[in-house]
């Protein structure tokens, strides 16, 4: 879905608002480039740049209700992810500050990190985790169709396989997403989008 003009985006952002997935998709694919590239610039890292560009639209999708009324989308994102790098970087000068078997600890999250970003990165990890149990076959079905884009019968010319074996792979995998996300399911678009773009990043 292109977009063109002033008024196509508000009527992406309306969709996008009641839950559209494609309209949702269109937004992030012609900002993501953008936002990463001015992220990159402000911190200097590609990986928290990403982290942001990711954390930015996962935000955006839990609160998409609320995308139809922003006026100008463009200055909104933007800031958005102008904030989280503040944000970012005020946490990582505080953790500077704290004792050294304080700071060490990986497995202590920063009391200031945000709810937003801890549920991100906790899902994230658990889409990893249920990816990862899948077996053999079906994860490797999973990961042509989700990260590298290809379609059913690409994906049986490959693995020499028929169409609906791949079909069948697909929907268990999707089942398994589910119902290891449990009450998150409704996160699951924002959640393929994001993961799915890392994976691909050509940054």
């Amino acid at each position: 879905m292109n977009i063109s003009g002033e008024e196509d985006e508000q009527a992406l952002l309306a969709l996008a608002a009641t839950g559209d997935e494609t309209a949702f998709e269109a937004l992030f694919m012609k900002y993501r480039q953008k936002l990463y590239s001015f992220m990159l610039q402000l911190n200097g890292s590609a990986v928290a740049a990403e982290d942001i560009v990711q954390e930015v639209f996962f935000r955006l999708w839990k609160e998409r209700d609320k995308l139809a009324t922003i006026a100008h989308f463009n200055s909104y994102l933007f800031r958005m992810a102008q904030n989280q790098a503040i944000n970012d970087f005020r946490k990582m000068a505080r953790a500077t500050l704290l004792p050294i078997e304080e700071a060490g600890r990986p497995e202590t999250t920063p009391a200031s990190a945000s709810g937003e970003e801890i549920e991100f990165k906790a899902l994230r990890e658990r889409v990893h985790e249920i990816i990862d149990s899948l077996p053999p076959q079906q994860r490797k079905v999973y990961l042509l169709n989700r990260e590298q884009g290809l379609k059913h019968k690409e994906i049986a010319g490959l693995l020499n396989i028929s169409p609906s074996t791949v079909n069948k792979h697909l929907v268990q995998a999707l089942q398994a997403l589910r119902t290891g996300l449990g009450n998150h399911t409704d996160l699951l678009p924002v959640l393929f989008l994001l993961l799915a773009s890392s994976e691909n990043s050509p940054f």
